[in-house]
């Protein structure tokens, strides 16, 4: 019933574990998907490395988490090794995602990453966090300016033969715009959505909590807005997306789905409902879907717009 295709893969259920999220190391990729995860994204990675931000980089509500970490890593060739051991440990399909500071170095990290053959790539064009970081002042505009977002993805794709899904912003004029750019420009997919930009502030300190002052917003507050998102890319683009942002149960990945996405990415949810988080939504879909007649997740996707 939950079995899932995407670009001629195979999930075994839409659960898809998100970038960032428990993605650092091979042996704990590989519980997230004995803990149900339908496909494993890893953490995002660049050419060199990045320290990212000072502490504090997390706050949360229960609405809600800030999060300001900064995108570190060890680097690409670290990556490597990790999507390397994971091949060997894993049936689901790998996701290695990566990011830069331009459209060539986007492509020579891509390349690189992709000599370690995960299933897919994930370009994370759109950390809402880095922009102001020296050396990718130009970050921000791949996510909210069409022509920038589609210049990475035909520079990557003529330097990568895997597929390549472009991971887009709420934080634009018009997502449907960039991700009719990124199709157009070869993308095999689109994820949707990264982090919402947000705030939060000590009123005793009169300080913003995080050392970096803004952050990004995840959680069951940026549901409504990636919903929304999702739906709009739909109605724009033909590709699969994988629909992500503040999915919490079964139902929020059923609504998530009949927006127009393919499969679901869950990320901060594991802060609030454990590492199962992944089976307990499957669960709860399957659940779901048997009490309103449906057999297969291919009736939920885009379900909204008949």
């Amino acid at each position: 019933m939950l079995v899932t295709s995407l670009l001629n893969r195979k999930l075994a259920n839409p659960a898809v574990l998100a970038s960032g999220i428990l993605g650092t190391a091979a042996l704990l990729l590989k519980y997230v998907e004995e803990c149900g995860a339908g496909a494993l994204t890893t953490k995002s990675c660049n050419l060199r490395g990045r320290e990212g931000f000072q502490n504090p980089t997390v706050v949360s509500t229960e609405h809600f988490m800030l999060n300001a970490v900064g995108l570190s890593n060890p680097g690409v060739e670290e990556e490597q090794e990790t999507v390397r051991a994971l091949k060997k440990k894993t049936k689901a399909p790998i996701i290695g995602s990566v990011f830069e500071s331009a459209p060539e170095t986007f492509a020579e990290v891509t390349s690189k990453l992709a000599e370690a053959k995960p299933d897919f790539i994930e370009l994370d064009l759109s950390c809402p966090h880095l922009s102001k970081e020296k050396g990718f002042a130009g970050y921000g505009d791949f996510s909210s300016n069409p022509k920038a977002a589609a210049e990475v993805v035909e520079k990557v794709k003529e330097a990568c033969k895997l597929p390549v899904f472009a991971k887009l912003s709420p934080n634009c004029a018009s997502i449907a715009e960039v991700a009719q750019a990124c199709e157009g420009a070869g993308a095999d997919g689109i994820t949707a959505i990264n982090t919402a930009k947000g705030m939060a502030i000590n009123a005793e300190l009169k300080s913003p909590v995080l050392s970096n002052k803004s952050g990004g917003m995840s959680g069951p507050a940026l549901k409504p807005i990636a919903v929304k998102c999702v739906y709009d890319v739909y109605g724009a683009v033909e590709i699969p997306i994988i629909g992500t942002g503040g999915v919490l149960n079964g139902k929020d990945a059923i609504e998530m789905m009949m927006a127009g996405a393919s499969a679901v990415g869950i990320g901060s949810a594991v802060y609030w409902r454990g590492f199962r988080v992944f089976s307990l939504i499957s669960e709860e879909m399957r659940a779901w879907m048997k009490e309103n007649g449906y057999t297969s997740t291919k009736q939920l996707v885009g379900a909204a717009h008949e």
